[in-house]
């Protein structure tokens, strides 16, 4: 098992913990954050469950349905990810409303402390260990869910710290207060997801510096003589480019091949924390301004 699904299985065993305290004194103490709080543990255990089954079935080898594998179910959950972080903030949104107009008492103050303070400290120890996955794998899954749960992170110290000063000051307008600035933010987060999800599942090239530093490795090239048509998209975590290099005419196809073998190496030493899959077009001349359907 990939070290990124392991990280996905332990992002849902923690959710379901956190779910379980945090619905239950949301429940007893009605305070709109702590509930809006479990609700978003609740939609990251959902999340977190999917990541691992897009993950293991990302994985899967080419085959005759699939010919360049599965490795779209990658954004594709990021995208879901998303959505479902927004939905479940205008959710949180419409009840924190709700409470504001009608108002309403919070219970067990004391409890609702603790079970928030120790979701914060079982959240940090969680978004320590995704960030750890994310930055070794490079993995969108693992970079969603570390954000993701980020946002759980501050959510949740805003919560303590709302309590604490509820506790003290009996101002309960605060409680909704809080809970439509944890929505907005949770949307806030979330169209980044939903953004280079949807970006990558429309085959968006690589961003400015990746091709930058593609074209500075074949302008590099010696033994070609230029080289035209770039194209690049990433699936997942894999980088898919094609390019076409231009030789000499009198140049062998036997040297051609070799220096295109050379040049794929290099193109895939340019991203090591990605699967490249270079495709290399060897054309004898320049044939960048014929119109490929004459």
């Amino acid at each position: 098992m990939r070290i990124e699904q392991k990280a996905t299985l332990i992002s849902t065993i923690v959710a379901f913990l956190l779910v379980t305290f945090k619905l239950s004194v949301g429940v007893i103490s009605g305070s709109v954050a702590v509930l809006a709080s479990a609700i978003d543990s609740l939609l990251d255990m959902v999340v977190s469950l999917f990541n691992y089954f897009a993950l293991h079935n990302s994985d899967k080898e080419p085959d005759e349905n699939f010919n360049f594998g599965r490795r779209k179910l990658e954004p594709l959950a990021a995208v879901i990810e998303g959505t479902i972080i927004s939905l479940s903030a205008l959710f949180i949104l419409y009840t924190a409303i709700s409470k504001m107009v009608q108002g309403s008492a919070i219970e067990h103050l004391d409890i609702s402390i603790w079970v928030m303070a120790a979701s914060l400290v079982i959240t940090a120890g969680l978004v320590l260990f995704l960030n750890f996955v994310a930055k070794k794998t490079g993995n969108m899954v693992i970079k969603a869910d570390a954000l993701h749960y980020k946002t759980d992170l501050l959510s949740n110290g805003a919560v303590v710290a709302s309590l604490v000063f509820i506790s003290f000051t009996e101002y309960t307008f605060i409680d909704p207060l809080l809970g439509i600035a944890i929505s907005i933010y949770m949307i806030y987060s979330a169209y980044p997801l939903i953004k280079e999800g949807i970006l990558m599942l429309l085959d968006a090239a690589l961003d400015a510096d990746s091709v930058a530093k593609i074209n500075k490795l074949l302008n590099a090239q010696l033994d070609i003589s230029s080289h035209h048509d770039l194209r690049t998209r990433r699936s997942g975590s894999d980088i898919y480019l094609s390019v076409h290099i231009v030789f000499s005419i009198s140049t062998s196809l036997y040297d051609a091949h070799m220096v295109g073998d050379r040049i794929a190496l290099s193109l895939k030493s340019l991203f090591p924390e990605n699967t490249v899959h270079p495709l290399i077009h060897l054309d004898p001349y320049d044939d960048s301004e014929e119109d490929p359907l004459d």
